[in-house]
């Protein structure tokens, strides 16, 4: 993929990744559940959902922070009241449980407004025992993605598959072993940043992505998914 062959926005990234998940056999299956991470992978699920012809919703994930190293994240918590910890960082720098559940009450917080505010009142959906299509953007090094997927597996789907318009080939890779399917309908040899790929990746809004959802959950009720 060209540079100038950029995606002209997510929608139509969206559209592509679409057609990549049907040739894998994705489409109208009735135990399939699409799920963005927002708010840019919002845009690009409600596409996919459209073509597969399967409900769409969203899967919050907030990382844990280490504080005063905020970019470092020792963990994340996510829809459905999972937490995740990398154990790994919590032990190296000795995090006391104290100070977790701070930081986790805090983006625990967040994370409950942001799912009013998405679904309006509706119920999350079941994951146990569906094909969880999970869809960002796209992925650089995957940390949100892999948040994830370590909170939904702990909500025992039969499947679950990465799907993004545009990866890090290294990324992309490392995922294989770490999801049942992973679907990157691009991996550029000089990915560099996900934005770079679009020619418009101006942020998603909130309104954005309430109206995406409502419109998404209209047609699922006219047509009965």
């Amino acid at each position: 993929m060209l540079l100038q062959q950029r995606f002209k926005d997510r929608a139509e990234a969206g559209r592509m990744l679409a057609g990549e998940l049907r040739r894998h056999g994705y489409a109208d299956r009735s135990d399939t559940l699409v799920l963005a991470l927002p708010r840019g992978g919002v845009p690009v699920a409600y596409e996919v959902a459209r073509s597969l012809h399967a409900p769409l919703d969203v899967f919050i994930v907030r990382k844990l922070g280490v504080p005063g190293h905020e970019e470092l994240a020792m963990g994340a918590i996510a829809s459905g009241g999972v937490r995740v910890l990398n154990q790994e960082v919590v032990q190296m720098l000795q995090v006391p449980e104290a100070v977790i559940d701070h930081v986790a009450q805090i983006e625990q917080a967040e994370l409950e407004r942001r799912e009013r505010d998405y679904r309006d009142g509706r119920p999350a959906p079941e994951v146990r025992d569906r094909t969880v299509i999970v869809i960002d953007d796209g992925l650089a090094t995957g940390s949100t993605m892999r948040a994830a997927a370590a909170a939904l597996r702990q909500q025992s789907p039969s499947k679950i598959v990465v799907a993004v318009p545009v990866a890090a080939e290294q990324t992309c890779d490392d995922f294989r072993e770490e999801v049942d399917d992973i679907i990157c309908a691009v991996t550029p040899k000089h990915f560099h940043a996900v934005g770079l790929w679009y020619e418009d990746f101006s942020q998603t809004s909130d309104e954005e992505v309430r109206e995406l959802l409502r419109r998404a959950w209209q047609e699922q009720t006219q047509s009965g998914v």
